[in-house]
Order: C-alpha cells, then sequence, then structure tokens
C-alpha cells in the first residue's frame, strides 16, 4: 500500500467519527460507552484481527518453521475463536487491541521506506507507536478503556472539545496523504 492512500484512510477513518461526536455528542457518547462490553462487536473486531493476523502469517516466509506453519495457523485461530467464546468480558477492547497492534504494524511498514524522504512520515511512525503501545496496555488493562471512554464523554462539551481535536488531527494526516506523501 501507498502511504498516501494509507494517511488518506487514516485520516478518513478517524475523522468521520468526530463529524459524528461534533454534531451528535450525546449519541456518540452513548455508543462510546456500550463499547467496551458490546459482544457482537467484541466478536467481529477479534475475528477480523484473527483473519488479519493468519494472513499474515500465512505470508511471512519462516523457512525454520515451514513445516509447522500449518500448525501454527491453526492454533492462531483457535486462539482468536476460543477468546470469542471462552473470553468475552471486554471483548471488544481485546479485539480493538489486536486490530491497533497490526495497524500499527502496517503503519511503521508502509512509512518505513519513506523515511528519509519526508520528517512527516515521523507523524505516522510515532501514531503507530503510539498504537502499538495503546495496543500492548489495553490487551493488559482491558477495563481502562472503559474508564477512559468514560471520561472523555462525562460531558458533551468535552465530547466535543475531543472530537474536535481528533478532527483537526485526522484532517492533517488526510492533507498529509493529499499533499507531502503524494508521490510515495
Amino acid at each position: 500500500m501507498k502511504l498516501s492512500l494509507l494517511s488518506i484512510l487514516l485520516g478518513l477513518g478517524m475523522g468521520l467519527p468526530q463529524v459524528y461526536g461534533l454534531t451528535r455528542p450525546a449519541q456518540l457518547a452513548a455508543a462510546a460507552r456500550k463499547f467496551p462490553r458490546n459482544l457482537a462487536v467484541g466478536v467481529v473486531l477479534m475475528l477480523l484481527g484473527t483473519a488479519w493476523f493468519v494472513w499474515l502469517v500465512n505470508r511471512e516466509p519462516i523457512a525454520d518453521f515451514s513445516a509447522f506453519k500449518p500448525y501454527m495457523m491453526a492454533a492462531f485461530v483457535a486462539v482468536g475463536v476460543g477468546s470469542c467464546i471462552f473470553v468475552q468480558d471486554f471483548l471488544a477492547v481485546r479485539g480493538l487491541a489486536v486490530l491497533l497492534l497490526l495497524l500499527g504494524k502496517l503503519m511503521v511498514d508502509t512509512g518505513r521506506p519513506h523515511l528519509g524522504e519526508s520528517p512527516f512520515v515521523l507523524v505516522i511512525q510515532a501514531w503507530a507507536y503510539g498504537f502499538v503501545i495503546l495496543g500492548i496496555w489495553l490487551t493488559i488493562t482491558p477495563w481502562r478503556l472503559r474508564d477512559i471512554l468514560n471520561w472523555a464523554t462525562a460531558t458533551e462539551s468535552r465530547t466535543r472539545l475531543l472530537s474536535g481535536l481528533r478532527l483537526a488531527f485526522a484532517t492533517f494526516v488526510l492533507i498529509l496523504g493529499v499533499t507531502a506523501f503524494r508521490a510515495m
């Protein structure tokens, strides 16, 4: 994937929910507070993360473990599906954590070849490492997201303010994709 396309997709993906948060903060707050314990969303996120991870493992040339690769992939699928069945508490947060880790990998891998071309690539790289740290932290303490979301959505004005800040960053990333990363 090209860095410009990734940056545009990240900007749009982050920005669109923020527009909703600015126009309808009460509805966004209600949905955000339900997210950590939403089992249906958790199953979708966990299965999506499992499929993405298994796809990456399948593409990886692991010469030393090539004989075990089918068994490893089966075990990873079993862990992902088993999590949906046996670890349902905060499953949405756990699934989000897996996706954050994988998205961080995609962002780092996409931006790494262009590090010398523009200093703005460091924005994507730093954001990716932030996703990785957040993914690790949420894997260890998934209930913290519930606490953060409750704080962030405590009042409509706070919801609007934080949505506005996130929208500004998303717009910046989108503009980078259209301008500074255009040839990358």
